[in-house]
């Protein structure tokens, strides 16, 4: 007697779809030259297919049958089989699966299969919600949508796609400063850096949450409106080590919602600083930022807080917002857009950054100008004028650049702008705080290269042990599926027995 053994992922309908369609296309070209984009589509769709009939079959065995489970101390009885579909990164997947309730009326239920295989929100599967996280930072979910679309793969609705970053947030939060912290264990210090330069910034973004009492504050006697009704100010901060050419080596950046002087922002600042300092007390400091006294308080607070080694830190003016002021002076003097003020402009900005004590001569043309001046034109000048004066002590530009050390905050500008702005001032919208702030993390998070470590600690906190009682069996295959792969060999234990199923990390 013979006894043949077949692989039951052979039996796979899928996998039998797709070798039928490999031997139709070897037919098709005994016929003529066959469409080629036609045949990447179909040989996709087959692929698909072939992977989510897998993935299902898969997913299956985190299922668990038992009369009652533990998970994190509580224990849960079972009260109903019922199948779901979760969406996979090769599209949806039809299980059946067991839900448990602890003892009480109005407890939500729970699900072991959901808790051991790392579901996020209930429905994405963590590759796929890796992609979907990835993708709606970078894009509106409706951008995201028709992106998955023509990519053929999963399909998440816009719906989805906007709940994501709000549930994926709230579970970083929880746990920001410990995974913050060992983000930073990771890495090291490029030993061709020489200069760390702290900056911080912001931008005005509309708010969803409290316009209204906004709106009626700022209409208080007294009060001066510190931005567009509707809107506050999302903070921004980088520290970015630069080698002793100047170039740039490392940039770490961070984006918060609108908080009360930005303490959430100083704290990650502060412990990103230090963790450096730790590793390379030589590295010089810099602090790079504009004239706002709000952005220059938050970087003192930092030195005095973290009591940094004696080795002195040079404060730093961002050089184009100087020239900002220099060019309204020109404009005001000289006239905007005139031959002369465009003209005076660039040898003033040439003085500001090569001369030694450049700001000083700015200042004396500013000042000879002002004297000649009458009116509202006078008022514009002393305006600058007033600028270069306060800020004249970090203004020494030349003297920085012979040092090796960055004059622009084109850094911080950029993360203002590549953080928020272009991702969170589109027309039309407007932000809540959990939604607004996963956004800002993940854009963060990728911007800085952070982003696959940040994603294992993230997915991991998804994953839950779970204990079985009385009589487990892992459950068979209940897959909503066309299939004959086998399914999983069911386990059982000896009354009273306990188990501890293993996580999916």
């Amino acid at each position: 007697m013979e006894v043949y053994h077949s692989d039951p992922i052979l039996q796979s309908p899928s996998l039998q779809r797709l070798g039928q369609f490999v031997r139709a296309r070897a037919q098709q070209w005994t016929e003529g030259t066959p469409d080629f984009e036609q045949y990447e589509r179909e040989l996709h769709e087959h692929v698909m297919a072939l992977e989510r009939e897998l993935v299902t079959a898969e997913l299956a065995h985190y299922d668990v049958t038992a009369e009652q489970v533990e998970v994190e101390g509580v224990t849960y009885r079972h009260t109903l089989t019922s199948p779901e579909t979760y969406l996979s990164a090769a599209g949806p997947v039809t299980v059946t699966r067991h839900l448990y309730r602890p003892a009480g009326r109005g407890s939500k239920s729970l699900c072991p299969l959901e808790l051991r295989a790392g579901i996020s929100g209930g429905y994405f599967t963590p590759r796929a919600a890796r992609q979907a996280a990835f993708v709606t930072a970078q894009l509106t979910p409706g951008e995201g949508e028709a992106l998955f679309a023509e990519l053929e793969g999963m399909r998440p609705s816009r719906a989805s796609l906007d709940r994501l970053p709000k549930v994926l947030s709230a579970h970083w939060e929880k746990h920001r400063e410990q995974w913050e912290a060992a983000l930073r264990t990771q890495e090291t210090i490029p030993a061709e850096a020489t200069v760390m330069a702290i900056s911080v910034d912001g931008v005005m973004i509309p708010m969803k949450e409290g316009a209204a009492e906004r709106t009626a504050k700022q209409a208080e006697p007294g009060k001066h409106a510190s931005g567009p009704t509707g809107h506050q100010e999302v903070g921004c901060g980088a520290v970015v080590l630069y080698g002793a050419e100047g170039e740039r080596v490392e940039t770490v950046r961070y984006g918060r919602m609108p908080e009360s002087k930005k303490v959430t922002l100083q704290q990650q600042l502060q412990a990103e600083v230090a963790s450096i300092v730790a590793l390379r007390a030589d590295l010089r400091r810099v602090h790079l930022a504009d004239g706002a006294k709000d952005n220059w308080r938050l970087l003192n607070e930092i030195a005095q807080t973290l009591n940094l080694p004696p080795q002195p830190c040079v404060n730093i003016v961002d050089f184009y917002h100087a020239c900002e002021h220099l060019k309204k002076g020109c404009d005001a003097a000289w006239g905007e857009s005139t031959p002369r003020g465009k003209a005076e402009f660039e040898r003033l900005k040439t003085l500001l950054k090569e001369a030694e004590q450049g700001a000083n001569q700015v200042i004396r043309a500013l000042k000879y100008q002002r004297s000649r001046a009458r009116g509202a034109k006078r008022q514009r000048l002393e305006a600058e004028l007033t600028y270069f004066r306060n800020q004249r002590p970090h203004m020494d530009y030349a003297a920085y650049v012979r040092q090796g050390l960055p004059i622009a905050s084109g850094v911080i500008e950029a993360s203002c702008k590549t953080l928020v702005t272009q991702r969170m001032k589109r027309s039309g919208m407007a932000w809540k705080q959990p939604g607004g702030q996963g956004i800002l993390t993940f854009r963060s998070l990728i911007q800085s290269g952070r982003w696959h470590a940040a994603w294992e600690l993230l997915r991991a906190d998804f994953c839950k042990e779970v204990v079985v009682h009385s009589t487990p069996v892992v459950s068979e295959m209940r897959a909503y599926v066309t299939s004959s792969v086998s399914p999983p060999p069911s386990v059982r234990l000896h009354n009273g027995d306990a188990t501890t199923l293993p996580l999916a990390i």
